[in-house]
């Protein structure tokens, strides 16, 4: 069963690290995503694929909200350089990025996620 309170604070320790780690651009990023994981699996406890699946949702959820955030600027900005099919393609484009980033968030949480589980 899903703690998604877990899930939640794992997420909000994924994003104040993430507003850390703009010192570090690639690596202060990569480390967010394993705050993130690590936070949520050790709250979540139940071993290592506790740890892996919490870590990995709440990864996915920063990706997530990352995307949807996102994908509006890409209309804007689309609908200004190439009119409205400009605006959709760019819309679309950005939350297809999105996602793909979601997924590369969701694996460096889960990975967080297994340790933390292991050591709780």
């Amino acid at each position: 069963m899903t703690n998604w309170r877990a899930v939640l604070i794992g997420f909000a320790a994924g994003i104040v690290a993430g507003l850390i780690a703009f010192a570090l651009p690639v690596i202060g990023h990569i480390g967010a995503g394993l705050v993130a994981g690590f936070v949520a699996g050790i709250i979540a406890g139940g071993g290592i694929w506790s740890g892996t699946w919490h870590g990995l949702l709440a990864g996915a959820l920063g990706g997530i909200v990352i995307a949807v955030l996102a994908a509006p600027l890409g209309l804007i900005v689309g609908g200004a350089v190439g009119g409205p099919a400009g605006g959709l393609l760019g819309g679309a484009s950005v939350l297809v990025i999105g996602i793909l980033i979601a997924l590369v968030f969701a694996i460096d949480s889960a990975i967080g996620g297994a340790v933390g589980g292991l050591l709780s």
